[in-house]
């Protein structure tokens, strides 16, 4: 299982091998960042691995930031935006990532 720093599991996405090959393969270059980001790198890998330093956002001490409200897939509602954040916290825990 391939999990990305900020707790998706990579090969449950349906980008992953398509899109993208997983965060830390490309160095948190996702396509779609590059149309919100000066860098082109997602802001939540920008900041936990980047800024902290840190190996995924399961080690920071502010999870779920507020990075993880403000990152939402326009296509979805509040409700699965939401759902997603606890599912992805979870899995860093579980794995204990944290």
């Amino acid at each position: 299982m391939l999990v990305s720093p900020c707790g998706i599991i990579c090969n449950e996405c349906p980008y992953y091998n398509n899109e993208c090959k997983g965060c830390k393969n490309i160095d948190g270059k996702v396509f779609w960042a590059a149309d919100i980001t000066g860098n082109g790198k997602c802001p939540m890998y920008s900041c936990a691995i980047d800024d902290k330093k840190l190996s995924n956002c399961g080690k920071c001490s502010d999870l779920p930031c507020q990075l993880y409200y403000d990152t939402k897939d326009p296509d979805s509602t509040e409700e699965q935006h939401q759902e997603t954040i606890l599912k992805r916290v979870a899995v860093l825990r579980v794995n204990n990532l944290r």
